[in-house]
């Protein structure tokens, strides 16, 4: 049995959208100068994030990916308060995706670096290859990857409970 269920690192995963939608919105500097967010982008090799990010940032790229994260954040809080048998089920089938995604994504983020294989004229001022944008990333994949390996041990334990019972049934009505 995992030390913390799915549901617990779904539902914690979501109110961290939540959290970064209202930084986004609210006071995007404190995101943009995060010491996580310094830290992995300079690791990486990454530009940090641009001065278009300050507390006083008017970017029309922020209200949106503020209102991504939220609708992420309550599409995933309304599945995982499904029954047990469904959101395994569900989300067992969107993490394997989830986790595609955001490699491939990672991959062109840091592909797109200034100097990369994927780097473009001009791409000092309005690269996607930040490390905001990779550490979101790289959150993102490694609990995804942690709630996908933590459903399969539920849905293992779930299939064990659901065999054990049809077993005990099926001795009741023979004898």
């Amino acid at each position: 049995m995992p030390l913390i269920t799915s549901t617990t690192l779904i539902t914690s995963l979501a109110i961290l959208h939540l959290t970064v939608a209202y930084y986004l919105l609210m006071a995007p500097g404190k995101i943009a100068h995060h010491n996580l967010v310094v830290l992995i982008g300079a690791s990486m090799g990454l530009p940090p994030p641009p001065t278009s990010l300050l507390p006083t940032s008017t970017s029309p790229a922020l209200p949106l990916a503020a209102s991504l994260l939220s609708l992420l954040s309550v599409s995933d809080l309304a599945a995982a308060a499904l029954p047990s048998e469904i959101y395994t089920y569900y989300f067992a089938a969107q993490a394997p995706v989830r986790i595609i995604f955001l490699f491939a994504l990672e991959g062109c983020i840091y592909a797109s670096k200034p100097g990369g294989l994927l780097a473009w004229a001009g791409a000092e001022e309005r690269a996607p290859s930040t490390g905001l944008a990779f550490t979101w990333g790289f959150v993102e994949l490694v609990t995804w990857f942690w709630i996908y390996v933590t459903l399969r041990d539920e849905r293992r334990e779930l299939l064990v409970k659901v065999h054990d019972e049809r077993a005990r049934e099926e001795e009741r009505t023979r004898g």
